[in-house]
C-alpha cells in the first residue's frame, strides 16, 4: 500500500520482497506488492532511500539480505508497528541499523521514542500514517457466508495467533450478550484463522461462542476481497482490543462505510472519528498474555468497558442511518514531507 501511494504521489519507488530472505514463507505474489518487486540482490547501488517494513529484531538481518553494496550510501528508514506501551529488549538492536524511524500512529511513535532517551542526534520517530485502505470487495453477500438477510450482524475480525488476549474477542462476545441477549435477530460473527495453533486460549473463546446461540465462528483464511465483502455485508465492526499499533481492520471497515465500536485507546484513535465511530471507554491494566506474545513486565494495555460497548451496539442497531454511511475520509500520508524530514 505504501509503494502504491508513493508512486501515485509521483515518487520513483520500487518494492523489495524480503519474505523468503527472512524465512517468513515464499515470495509474495506480485499483486500483493503493487506491481512486482526487485530481488534483494537487484537493488541499485548508490545514493537513495530504503524504507524497511521490518521490525526492530529482524532489521539487521534484513540489511544483510539486501547486501552491503545495496545499502552503502543510502538513507535507511525503519517503518515499525508495535502494539504495547513497552518494547521487548531485542527491538533495541534495530535502532543502530537505521537513520530514522517512521511509525503509523502517535501511539507507536511514543513507544519507539522511549529507548532514545540519552541518544542525542537520533531524530524522534516520525508519524507517517498508513495509506488509506481502498477495499475492493468481491461479489459475495450474506447468503454466501450463511448470514440471515434481516438480522443485525456485528463482526469481529482477528488472527488467533496474534494474541487472543490482545484482540480480546471474549469482550466482543460479552458486549453482544449484554446488548442483545440470545436474540436471533442480532448475530455476532467471529472471523478468525490460525485457531489450530492457538491452543487453550482459542478453546476458551470457542466455548464462550458455542454457549451463545447468536454467535457464529468463521474460521478460515479468506482472500482479501472476500474478507472485505464480509465486512461490507455486516452492520458494525466490533474491536474491543486491548492494544493496536494502527488498527487496519478498523480503518478498512470505515473505508467501507461501516460503523465501528472499538476501544478508544492506542493506534486507532488517530483516525477513528466522525459519524459511526464509537470509541469505547477503557482503563489501563498490566498487560498479561497467557499466549506469551505480549507479556512484558512494564507494559500496560486497555480493558474496554463492555457495558459501554453494549450501549453503542444498541445505538447502532436502532439507527438505520448509522448503518449506511459514506466511506470515511482517513488521514493521507505526505511522503514528500516525510522523506524531506
Amino acid at each position: 500500500m505504501m509503494l502504491r501511494a508513493m508512486r501515485e504521489a509521483g515518487l520513483p519507488a520500487a518494492g523489495i520482497d524480503l519474505t523468503a530472505a527472512q524465512r517468513q514463507g515464499p515470495p509474495l505474489p506480485e499483486r500483493e506488492i503493487d506491481g512486482g518487486s526487485l530481488l534483494p540482490g537487484a537493488v541499485p547501488e548508490g545514493p537513495g532511500t530504503i524504507v524497511l517494513h521490518v521490525n526492530g529484531p529482524m532489521l539487521p538481518w534484513a540489511l544483510l539480505a539486501l547486501g552491503r553494496r545495496a545499502v552503502a550510501g543510502k538513507r535507511l528508514i525503519a517503518y515499525w508497528a508495535w502494539e504495547l506501551s513497552a518494547l521487548p529488549a531485542d527491538w533495541r538492536r534495530g535502532y543502530g541499523a537505521c537513520h530514522r524511524i517512521w511509525a503509523p500512529s502517535r501511539f507507536c511513535a511514543e513507544v519507539f521514542a522511549r529507548p532514545m532517551a540519552g541518544r542525542p542526534g537520533f531524530p524522534a520517530p516520525l508519524v507517517v500514517p498508513h495509506p488509506p485502505p481502498r477495499p475492493d470487495p468481491s461479489a459475495l453477500g450474506r447468503a454466501d457466508f450463511g448470514l440471515p438477510d434481516g438480522a443485525f450482524v456485528g463482526l469481529s475480525i482477528f488472527d488467533a495467533t496474534s494474541s487472543l488476549w490482545r484482540k480480546n474477542p471474549m469482550a466482543a462476545i460479552e458486549a453482544h450478550r449484554l446488548a442483545f441477549g440470545d436474540s436471533p435477530e442480532h448475530v455476532l460473527v467471529l472471523k478468525t484463522h490460525g485457531t489450530a495453533r492457538a491452543g487453550e486460549a482459542w478453546a476458551e473463546v470457542a466455548r464462550a461462542a458455542a454457549a451463545r446461540p447468536n454467535v457464529r465462528v468463521l474460521d478460515a483464511a479468506l482472500p482479501r476481497r472476500d474478507l472485505w465483502a464480509l465486512t461490507a455485508c455486516c452492520d458494525v465492526l466490533v474491536s474491543l482490543h486491548r492494544a493496536e499499533g494502527y488498527g487496519l481492520t478498523i480503518a478498512e471497515a470505515m473505508a467501507l462505510g461501516r460503523p465501528v465500536v472499538a476501544t478508544g485507546w492506542s493506534g486507532n484513535v488517530d483516525f477513528m472519528a466522525g459519524p459511526g465511530c464509537f470509541a469505547v471507554p477503557w482503563r489501563l491494566v498490566p498487560a498479561r498474555d497467557p499466549q506469551a506474545t505480549y507479556d512484558l513486565p512494564d507494559a500496560v494495555w486497555a480493558e474496554a468497558d463492555v457495558a459501554a460497548a453494549a450501549a453503542a451496539l444498541r445505538q447502532v442497531a436502532g439507527d438505520t442511518a448509522l448503518r449506511h454511511l459514506p466511506p470515511a475520509r482517513l488521514p493521507v500520508p505526505d511522503y514528500r514531507a516525510a522523506l524531506a524530514g
